[in-house]
């Protein structure tokens, strides 16, 4: 048995054609372009990547974007003030602070400060707190963790009262994960470095969302038959045959698991192009909260 292969860059393209023609259709209503600020802290080569693909996808689907980048060693107030600031123009839809900050920053307390309309991250406490929360609902979903339901669905995967496992616990993948397949009725379990006998905990999987950044830490024989396995690592490993000498993983072992699970993911080309669409599709639906 192979495993069907859910294609994220086609998905996530689809979601880009959609988010596109509407932010054409509000244009040319005469509505505001939904425009989405960027903030980046310091030097890191990741955020600034990330941050600047996030840009590029805001062009190529219609809408704008303004970058603020500031260095590594700028003070809590300063940050603070540019939040407000941001909060404040009518021009801004959506404001994404990309983490992580610089250790001396509260990252708490500047993600609360970014208002509840402009969260197009879904990071903000109380945004999390809706999606907890029974019979809430948040106003945006965190990018990564939407992306991961999105596929579950587009795949044909019944989620209502299947067992799933999510594979890690952090803040922005593993635990909103986790409430989105509570409130679409699965029975949920999160593992992480402390469970006992991980292997037997993940086997009892029909859907697993895995979001350690340990590459190839899955193995096959972990795997339920017929699961549904997305795999969220992008890990770098060495690959001589490669021009850049490394290739990209997941937290998967891929070979070993596509012939056992029903669908799973690629790395590349699973989750990854899916983040982004997400904040697309967040983005829009801001500029619709606040412009109609």
């Amino acid at each position: 048995m192979t495993a069907q292969i859910i294609d994220g860059k086609a998905i996530a393209q689809q979601v880009r054609e959609q988010v596109a023609a509407e932010v054409a259709q509000r244009i040319a209503a005469g509505k505001p372009q939904p425009t989405l600020a960027t903030v980046l802290v310091g030097e890191r080569v990741d955020s600034a990547t990330y941050v600047a693909s996030k840009q590029k996808a805001c062009a190529e689907l219609g809408m704008g974007s303004v970058s603020h980048h500031l260095p590594a060693d700028v003070g809590q107030e300063d940050l603070e003030k540019l939040i407000q600031k941001l909060n404040a123009s009518r021009e801004i839809h959506g404001i994404l602070v990309q983490l992580p900050l610089p250790a001396h920053l509260n990252e708490e307390r500047i993600l609360s400060l970014i208002s509840l309309e402009k969260d197009v991250d879904g990071f903000s406490p109380i945004n999390i707190g809706r999606l907890a929360q029974k019979g809430r609902e948040p106003l945006f979903v965190p990018c990564t963790p939407y992306g991961c339901i999105y596929l579950l669905e587009q795949a044909g995967v019944q989620i209502e009262g299947a067992h799933a496992v999510v594979l890690g616990r952090s803040n922005i993948v593993g635990m909103p994960a986790a409430l989105l397949l509570i409130g679409k009725n699965a029975t949920v379990t999160v593992c992480h470095s402390r469970t006992r006998d991980l292997p037997a905990v993940i086997r009892q999987a029909d859907i697993l969302i895995a979001a350690i950044g340990k590459a190839n830490f899955v193995r096959g024989d972990w795997i339920k038959p017929g699961a549904a396995v997305i795999d969220v690592g992008i890990n770098s490993v060495p690959d001589a045959t490669k021009k850049s000498g490394h290739r990209l993983v997941g937290d998967v072992h891929f070979e070993e698991a596509k012939e056992v699970a029903g669908w799973i993911t690629p790395v590349p080309g699973g989750v990854g192009p899916m983040t982004i669409a997400m904040l697309m599709k967040n983005t829009l639906r801001a500029a619709e909260l606040q412009d109609g």
